[in-house]
């Protein structure tokens, strides 16, 4: 929904001005079978949002409000019954605006278009990542559950895991990410397992995990109870849709790819079962973690670019990679794109990935004092944490993103003190590969 919905009244068409409305909140001039064609990057332009109820404007505006007015008392009950989940899951169109904290056009309109990029149902937006993998996992997961999750997990999202759930009595068990994540994840499934949590690639090491596996373990041994969720913030939607090749739920970071400017912070959620998109938004409404309108608006901004930013942003790294891996201060680069056919993890690579996206991992030789030594020396790079901008970073995992990790965890996703973390940004490739080259002459 783009725009405050026709409400039905007595002034109204009653249902037949909802279904007007339902109609022509798409690219105006498009039938269902027209707009079932187009790709997500022409759809991002303009679907979900019809100018001529919003003053014929070409992009959506803003829509400040915390309230919604209602035509009659009546509307007002049905909305919120809805919103209660009464009578089964709605379509957001057909509910109603009521409260920026329920539904707010600006929020539908960057859902609506993320949910085409991904070919998922519906999507929820959060006002951050960890908003939207702690208002999930709450949203799915009760007191004596048990989660199996691939490590190495963001540090945000494993201290979560390990901690803040712990305190709630959901334990989890923590398998390395990789090829044999399925063989020993396997021994680990109980009556009481209730997810499997997957980053792939995984965060900062690269490594790939079979998703489609997954799901076959879960729907074995797990009689539909077990979920897949994965967190798609490393691929991003252009490289990687996992609901395609088993998963549940898809989560996001959006301040990385999907904003892609440094300049926001959002999350999503995407599911296609209606219940489980019933039980994220009745958790979002109640832990308020939504975005304000404002940063719905600037991420709807962002989903216009982002397969140019991907695209060009991959074209990159793989230049990058390939100057990085005849380096001779360079122990092991990790990079999706350098798989071949000879490596195990190429089949999961051909099974769940378009191209291999912009992110890269490298040991230097040496330890922590080489790699501060490389990154304080950088000059294009900028030395900072997140990733997906159009800026290129750098950072240091132990110390930084994962620093919050036991030492076993550390151990068991790869994250030494030697490792450092590229986000490959827009810049012309010669100029990253010279500032790489030398900061590398000062390890």
């Amino acid at each position: 929904m783009t725009s405050p919905a026709p409400q039905p009244g007595a002034d109204t068409p009653g249902t037949a001005a909802l279904d007007w409305w339902q109609h022509n909140t798409t690219m105006s001039q498009l039938t269902d079978g027209e707009s079932a064609r187009l790709h997500p990057e022409t759809l991002a332009l303009s679907f979900g949002f019809d100018p001529w109820l919003s003053e014929g404007a070409v992009k959506p505006p803003v829509f400040l409000t915390s309230t919604f007015a209602f035509r009659h008392a009546a509307d007002g009950k049905k909305f919120f019954a809805w919103a209660h989940g009464e009578g089964g899951h709605h379509a957001k169109r057909e509910m109603g605006l009521i409260y920026s904290r329920l539904n707010n056009p600006n929020l539908e309109i960057f859902e609506d278009r993320i949910a085409l990029w991904e070919g998922m149902k519906d999507a929820y937006s959060f006002s951050s990542g960890m908003a939207a993998i702690a208002t999930t996992l709450l949203a799915t997961h009760e007191p004596g559950d048990e989660m199996i999750v691939c490590a190495p997990v963001y540090g945000g999202t494993d201290s979560f895991i390990h901690h803040f759930l712990k305190r709630f009595g959901i334990r989890a068990h923590f398998v390395p990410a990789g090829v044999e994540a399925p063989e020993r994840a396997l021994p680990l499934v109980t009556p009481r397992t209730r997810s499997i949590f997957i980053e792939s690639p995984a965060n900062p090491n690269n490594r790939l995990t079979d998703i489609s596996r997954m799901r076959e373990i879960a729907d074995r041994h797990g009689a539909g109870r077990i979920l897949i969720l994965v967190d798609n913030t490393m691929a991003g939607p252009v490289f990687a849709h996992p609901a395609r090749v088993g998963a549940d739920i898809v989560l996001y970071s959006a301040t990385k790819f999907i904003g892609g400017h440094s300049d926001v912070v959002g999350g999503v959620a995407l599911a296609n079962d209606d219940n489980l998109l019933t039980a994220i938004s009745h958790h979002r409404a109640l832990l308020g973690g939504m975005p304000n309108p404002y940063t719905a608006w600037l991420l709807t901004r962002s989903l216009e670019t982002l397969k140019l930013r991907a695209e060009q942003q991959q074209r990159n790294a793989q230049q990058v990679a390939a100057f990085l891996v005849g380096h001779p201060k360079v122990r092991r680069v990790c990079y999706v794109g350098l798989l071949g056919p000879d490596d195990p993890e190429y089949a999961i690579y051909q099974k769940q990935h378009s191209g291999p996206g912009s992110l890269i991992s490298f040991y230097v030789r040496g330890g922590e004092p080489e790699a501060f030594a490389f990154l304080d020396h950088l000059k294009v790079f900028r030395l900072a944490v997140s990733l997906g901008s159009t800026e290129s970073l750098a950072q240091h995992p132990a110390a930084m993103t994962h620093s919050g990790l036991t030492a076993e965890d550390k151990l068991l996703g790869g994250v030494t003190d030697d490792l450092v973390r590229l986000s490959i940004g827009i810049e012309h490739p010669d100029d990253l590969i010279w500032d790489l080259q030398q900061a590398l002459e000062h390890v």
